[in-house]
C-alpha cells in the first residue's frame, strides 16, 4: 500500500479505472444487471447489444438525448478495449459471432460499490463464531498427537451429550431475531463472492493458456521437451492450492445429497419471519444451483482451453512440415541451376545403383476365379414350414418411455441418479435399456436433447447397476454393471 504502487494501480487496474470513469454509473448498474445479478457468464453481441439500447433509452428520456449519445455496439467495443478491460470480448470456436463475458476486476469494482449501500445491521457475532470455527478445524486437522485429538473429540462429545439432555429435558435453546439476520446475512455475502470467485479461477486458466502459447511459439528447441514443460505447468496448475481447492469443493457439491440438504436448509431457513423481514433476493433460494453452472463452466472453459492448445501444437507440427517442403524445394532450385553450368569437380554423392532382378518363375501363377453354377429348380409355395415368431421377437427400446420415467421422478425432487431411478423403476429390457438411459444422459450432458432436463456424469463415484436377466437354460439370472454416477436434474 505504497504512493508508488497505488499510482500504478490508479492507472492500469480496470477496477480503479472504471470507479473514476465519468460513464461509471451506467457501466456498473447495466453490467450489474445484465451479468451479475442474474449470474450470467457468457452473452451474445447481438443479445448484450439489444439490452444496452434499452437502457439507453431509457436514460435518454430521463437525462436528455446527450446523455450518452453514442450507440451501443460502440460503448461495448470501448468497454472491451485493453485500455479499459471492464469487459472480455472473444468468439467461440466454430462461430463468427462475438461473445462478451465480465472481467474478474469489474466484478471486484461492482462488488465494492455494493458494500456502499447501507445495510440495516451490521452483524459481528457470527463473523466471531466463523474465525473461531476456522481456527478450531486448522488446530484440529494439523494436531499429530492421538492424545489430544482423542480428548477435543471426547470434550465435543460431551457437548453433544449435554445439548442432548437438555433438549431431552425441554430445554430448547433458540436463535433470536438479530441472531438470524446476522447469520444469514453474513450467508449472502460468502454465496456472492463465491461466485464471483469462479469467474477469477476461470481468468487464471485463461492467463495460462496464454503463456504456454507464447511459450510455444518462441519455442526453438525439440518438440518433446516443449511438451514435457507445458504438461509440467498444467499439472502444477491442477496440483496447486487452488487447483486442489476448486476441485474439493466441486467434488463436495456434486453429491447429490449435500445438494438435497442445501435446499432443504434454504427452504427452512427463507421460511423464517426474520428472513423475510431482510428481503432476501430470490436467487438466493437456488444459489447452490448457481454455484454448479458457474462451476461447470469454468470445467468447460478449461476443457476447451486443451483442446485450443492441441490444435495449437497441430498448426506448429504443420508449419514444421511445410518448412521440410521449402527445403526440399530449394534443393530443387538449386538442381536446375546446376543443369546449365555444372561446376568442375563431384557435386554429391549418392550410394551405388542396382537393379531388383525378378525371375519369370518367381511370379504366382494365374488362378482362374470360381463361377457359381445357379441350378434350374422350380420354388413351390408352401414347401417349407418357416416360424416367423422370430420375426417379431426383436428388442426395441422405448426411448420416450425412459424420458417419461425420469420426468417423473424429477417431479418429486429436484436431480435423482441413474441408480435411485433404477430402484424405482427396473430394468425390463436388461442391458439395452441401460445403454438407452446412458444415450440420454449423455444428449442432456452436451445439449438440450432432453427438453429442458440436464444430466451430469460423476466419474469420480462408482455405483453398481444390478437387473434380473435370463440365461441360456432360462433360469433367472442376476446380472451387474459397474458405471459413474449418472446425474438427472431439470
Amino acid at each position: 500500500m505504497d504512493h508508488a504502487t497505488l499510482s500504478i494501480l490508479r492507472d492500469r487496474h480496470p477496477a480503479w479505472r472504471l470507479l473514476g470513469s465519468k460513464h461509471a454509473p451506467l457501466v456498473a448498474c447495466f453490467l450489474h444487471r445484465v451479468f451479475v445479478a442474474p449470474n450470467v457468464r457468457v452473452m451474445s453481441e447481438a443479445d448484450l447489444a439489444e439490452a444496452l439500447e434499452d437502457e439507453l433509452f431509457a436514460l435518454r428520456e430521463q437525462l436528455g438525448p446527450e446523455a450518452y449519445p453514442r450507440g451501443a455496439p460502440e460503448y461495448l467495443n470501448d468497454w472491451a478495449a485493453p485500455d479499459k478491460g471492464w469487459l472480455r470480448k472473444f468468439y467461440k470456436p466454430g462461430t463468427d459471432e462475438a461473445q462478451f463475458d465480465l472481467t474478474p476486476a469489474t466484478e471486484k469494482a461492482i462488488a465494492w460499490l455494493l458494500s456502499l449501500t447501507e445495510r440495516p445491521f451490521v452483524g459481528t457475532e457470527s463473523r466471531l463464531l466463523t474465525l473461531f470455527a476456522l481456527l478450531e478445524q486448522i488446530s484440529a486437522g494439523t494436531e499429530a498427537d492421538p492424545a489430544k485429538r482423542l480428548a477435543d473429540l471426547r470434550k465435543k462429545r460431551d457437548a453433544l451429550d449435554a445439548e442432548i439432555a437438555r433438549v431431552l429435558a425441554g430445554d430448547v435453546p433458540l436463535l433470536d431475531d438479530t441472531a438470524v439476520k446476522d447469520r444469514f446475512q453474513q450467508f449472502q455475502q460468502l454465496a456472492r463472492e463465491l461466485l464471483a470467485d469462479f469467474r477469477e479461477v476461470e481468468h487464471n486458466f485463461r492467463r495460462l493458456d496464454r503463456k504456454v502459447r507464447e511459450k510455444i511459439a518462441l519455442w526453438e528447441g525439440a518438440k518433446g521437451a516443449l511438451l514435457d514443460e507445458i504438461m509440467g505447468e498444467r499439472d502444477a496448475i491442477g496440483d496447486s492450492d487452488q487447483g486442489r481447492s476448486f476441485r474439493a469443493f466441486w467434488d463436495f457439491l456434486m453429491s447429490s445429497r449435500r445438494q438435497e440438504e442445501l435446499s432443504e436448509r434454504l427452504d427452512q431457513v427463507l421460511a423464517l419471519p426474520a428472513v423475510a423481514q431482510l428481503a432476501p433476493d430470490p436467487r438466493t433460494r437456488r444459489v447452490h444451483h448457481d454455484w454448479l453452472e458457474a462451476g461447470e463452466h469454468t470445467q468447460r472453459t478449461v476443457a476447451q482451453l486443451s483442446q485450443q492448445l492441441r490444435r495449437f501444437l497441430d498448426d506448429r507440427a504443420f508449419l514444421e512440415h511445410r518448412r521440410i517442403l521449402d527445403v526440399l524445394h530449394g534443393i530443387e532450385r538449386h538442381a536446375l541451376a546446376l543443369r546449365d553450368a555444372v561446376p568442375a569437380g563431384a557435386v554429391m554423392e549418392i550410394a551405388a545403383m542396382g537393379a531388383d532382378v525378378e525371375l519369370p518363375l518367381e511370379r504366382p501363377l494365374f488362378t482362374p476365379s470360381l463361377k457359381p453354377r445357379l441350378a434350374d429348380l422350380a420354388l413351390e409355395a408352401g414347401a417349407d414350414d418357416i416360424d416367423t415368431a422370430r420375426l417379431f421377437d426383436q428388442i426395441v427400446v422405448d426411448k420416450a418411455r425412459l424420458r417419461a420415467t425420469v420426468r417423473h421422478a424429477l417431479r418429486r425432487q429436484p436431480q435423482v441418479t441413474l441408480h435411485e431411478l433404477l430402484d424405482a423403476a427396473p430394468l425390463q429390457q436388461g442391458l439395452a435399456e441401460l445403454v438407452a438411459y446412458l444415450e440420454l444422459a449423455h444428449a442432456g450432458a452436451g445439449s438440450e436433447a432432453l427438453e429442458g432436463l440436464h444430466a451430469v456424469v460423476d466419474e469420480a463415484v462408482i455405483e453398481p447397476i444390478r437387473w434380473q436377466a435370463r440365461g441360456a437354460d432360462g433360469a433367472p439370472v442376476l446380472r451387474q454393471a459397474r458405471l459413474p454416477r449418472v446425474i438427472f436434474a431439470r
